[in-house]
């Protein structure tokens, strides 16, 4: 599911919901198993704030309604329902981000969604040696992105 929870930045959301639905079968998540909610660079400063302390938006931050395992073990489902977790998108950064490197905004976005659910997967490339990127290349391969 994409919520659209700002106005300053067009998106097409119907098309980033199917490129989410890919993802999650690429990654075996169960169906509705992720949120994701595009926020205004205000909303997003104040969750990297409060999660993170880091001033200022980001391009995106993923919250893991699981218990933290392994890294890239896996995600471990909490509840019956099987949700694995949230994804908070900035499209006023992922827009500046993607002038910055020469591409469209809908391919950022999909670029972003795919960043944020291999995280709710239990990858971090701030601590896992380059598992995640070389996920995350693969993955863009398959999916069409450009690397």
């Amino acid at each position: 599911m994409v919520l659209n929870r700002q106005r300053r930045v067009a998106v097409a959301v119907a098309p980033l919901a199917r490129f989410l639905q890919r993802v999650r079968v690429e990654l075996g998540f169960p169906a509705e198993a992720v949120a994701v909610q595009l926020v205004t660079d205000a909303a997003m400063s104040r969750l990297n704030w409060t999660f993170r302390k880091k001033r200022g938006p980001t391009d995106v931050l993923s919250f893991p309604a699981r218990v933290r395992g392994a890294q890239g073990a896996g995600w471990a489902r909490i509840g019956k329902n099987g949700y694995v977790g949230d994804i908070a998108i900035s499209p006023e950064t992922a827009r500046r981000n993607a002038r910055r490197d020469s591409r469209a905004l809908s391919e950022e976005l999909r670029i972003l969604v795919l960043h944020g659910m291999i995280h709710l997967a239990g990858y971090d490339h701030e601590t896992d040696q380059g598992r995640m990127r070389k996920l995350e290349t693969t993955l863009r391969r398959r999916l069409g992105l450009l690397a």
